[in-house]
């Protein structure tokens, strides 16, 4: 699956004829070399990562962790890419057949939406059909520009990445899953999300009954994964925010026992 992401690409310089000949402009093109398309037009400021140099980086680290290539998307014919590990061998386990295993996710582009963005999270394992949980433990990004690539750093980054999945899944989750919660939690829990989504937050915590603070981030997963716009910014902040929020009531909770 990998080389379906590593398909050739490179830069091309922007000019403008005149009587004396091409001008240079800030700008240049990134082109798929194997289709001819043009995937962007950048400014010169633009530093080209390709996908392969990001996978030399990352593929052994994973798999040396015992990561396993689950997915690789390419959208707008290769302009964005998306790569997903699992770690199948580190699993907790909710009731009797809900299983989540840990994920890394690495995203590039060559259209300058995304720079190299490395997300730490959960894969959440429910009749055999796989969804990626709300949770991000880790989020790494980093813009292509010639002031910011910082390559050398890539492959210790993943390394950390790692081993920070792996600890909240050996020492947080079980926590989360363990301690109780009380009223005062569902109160500030609800006033985490945007007031237009009150009534949804409110029907799903009468249907689903969170009796701990892992069945609270479940309820928080789910709305923002169903229930909320997903092209809004304020929707991924939240996302981005809910599991750490919940790990300090539930310390909070711990502490005062």
């Amino acid at each position: 699956m990998l080389q379906n992401a590593k398909f050739p690409v490179f830069e091309a310089a922007v000019t403008y004829d005149t009587p004396n000949g091409d001008v240079p402009t800030n700008y240049k093109l990134i082109v798929r070399k194997d289709t001819n398309k043009i995937l962007s037009c950048m400014t010169n400021d633009y530093k080209l990562v390709k996908n392969e140099t990001i996978m030399n980086y990352a593929d052994p680290v994973i798999k040396k962790n015992n990561g396993k290539l689950k997915e690789v998307r390419l959208l707008n014919d290769g302009a964005k890419t998306m790569m997903r590990w699992t770690f199948p061998d580190q699993t907790v386990k909710i009731g009797h057949n809900d299983k989540i295993n840990p994920e890394i996710i690495i995203k590039n582009s060559y259209d300058g939406t995304i720079g190299v963005n490395i997300m730490a999270g959960a894969f959440r394992l429910v009749c055999s059909n796989g969804m990626v949980i709300g949770v991000v433990l880790d989020d790494y990004k980093n813009k292509h520009s010639v002031h910011n690539v910082e390559l050398d750093k890539l492959e210790q980054i993943i390394i950390d990445t790692i081993d920070k999945t792996k600890y909240a899944f050996k020492e947080e989750f079980p926590t989360l899953i363990e301690t109780k919660i009380r009223e005062k939690h569902i109160i500030n829990f609800i006033k985490m999300f945007p007031i237009q989504a009150n009534e949804v937050i409110t029907q799903m915590i009468i249907a689903k009954s969170p009796k701990t603070f892992w069945d609270l981030f479940n309820v928080g997963t789910n709305v923002l994964t169903h229930k909320m716009n997903r092209n809004a910014e304020s929707t991924h902040s939240l996302e981005s925010s809910l599991y750490p929020t919940i790990k300090n009531w539930t310390k909070r909770e711990i502490a005062v026992a």
